[in-house]
């Protein structure tokens, strides 16, 4: 684990200004234990903190300063980059195309620091998908948005609460484009990332995976629809065939409740509320979505801007925090994950192997 010699810097982008993100943000370092294993850099401005200190009524608990970039970070303290020298004008629950853009720099700037490797990790806060789109955001969330700007062909969304782990195989895309969307090919690309993301990031050595069917009762047995016999059956013998632990498809509708879901190591459903909504009413306030597939690490709490509460100082940290420390130890299980992976008998060079040869 991280330690207070060696903390994990964690970079937040500040989401919708106009939402809870910077609020969840403030509430989870009020508690001065975390910086005992993070330290949080934060790319906002400095009214904003102010307003989230005083909504919170942690100004006088939290230590926080603004630095002049991620590289003048300090240990035991919240440190804020300022993204524009104008405070931004409060505006609690509002849709804006302003607040996209404030948004959009915040979320370029802490990625730019991440591929620099000023911060070890990113953590997002809720974006307003409508608002992005007004300011020229192109993509339907930060998923597609991070594999843009990592240059990856395949990420998964994975949402992660405790031992409980499930991934989206197509996305962001309407309910009548999933039927369509999905292919055995693309089931086992996603169930290959969840596989390799289980070993790598979660330090689980022989991973269980559960691939949810797409119609009814996984269509029994071909009364309601084909797609289970036709596309999702012959990728889980793909995978099986490689020696994974795979196994469906299983009906969506009792997984969840008869407790299946705790014989797996991670569950891949068909279409986002197939495996979100379930996902939500099982763990909603403490999950995390983490994108697997990418090169760094990114973590975002699992809901939304808020824009019901925000301004009103009742939003809650729980999922916040969670998605800080998932976001610390995965990093800390990718690089035991290499230390264990390396070569522990160097072979010698072919040069010294002639000369050993040649004494005997």
């Amino acid at each position: 684990m991280a330690s207070k010699k060696n903390p994990t810097r964690v970079g937040f982008s500040a989401g919708d200004p106009n939402g809870i993100g910077i609020e969840t943000i403030v509430r989870t370092f009020e508690d001065d234990r975390m910086f005992e294993e993070v330290t949080p850099v934060l790319y906002a401005t400095a009214n904003l903190v102010e307003a989230a200190l005083e909504l919170t009524g942690t100004g006088q608990k939290l230590q926080w300063a603004v630095v002049d970039g991620a590289e003048s970070a300090k240990d035991e303290q919240l440190n804020v980059v300022a993204i524009q020298e104008e405070p931004w004008p409060l505006n609690w629950g509002n849709i804006s195309p302003d607040a996209g853009a404030f948004a959009m720099k915040s979320l370029d700037r802490v990625v730019q620091d991440l591929a620099a490797t000023k911060v070890d990790v990113l953590v997002t806060a809720p974006i307003h998908k409508e608002a992005m789109r007004s300011s020229n955001f192109k993509f339907p969330g930060h998923t597609e948005y991070l594999a843009n700007v990592a240059n990856v062909d395949e990420v998964l969304m994975l949402l992660v609460a405790g031992e409980l782990r499930v991934g989206i195989c197509t996305g962001h895309i309407a309910l009548k484009e999933v039927s369509s969307a999905i292919t055995p090919d693309l089931i086992c690309r996603k169930a290959r990332l969840m596989h390799e993301s289980l070993l790598r990031d979660f330090g689980i050595p022989s991973p269980r995976i559960a691939i949810l069917g797409l119609n009814p009762h996984a269509s029994d047995n071909g009364l309601m629809g084909d797609e289970e016999k036709r596309v999702i059956a012959p990728a889980v013998k793909t995978l099986e065939q490689e020696g994974k632990l795979v196994l469906g498809p299983y009906a969506a509708d009792g997984f969840f409740g008869s407790g299946a879901n705790r014989n797996f190591d991670g569950v891949l459903a068909m279409y986002h509320d197939q495996g979100l909504a379930p996902f939500k009413a099982m763990s909603f306030g403490n999950g995390v979505n983490f994108t697997t597939g990418l090169p760094v690490v990114r973590t975002s709490p699992d809901h939304g801007t808020g824009f019901d509460i925000a301004g009103k100082g009742i939003a809650t940290a729980d999922s916040m925090r969670a998605a800080v420390f998932l976001a610390r130890d995965i990093r800390t299980n990718r690089q035991e994950f290499r230390t264990y992976g390396a070569n522990p008998l160097p072979i010698q060079s072919r040069t010294r192997r002639d000369d050993d040869r040649g004494r005997h």
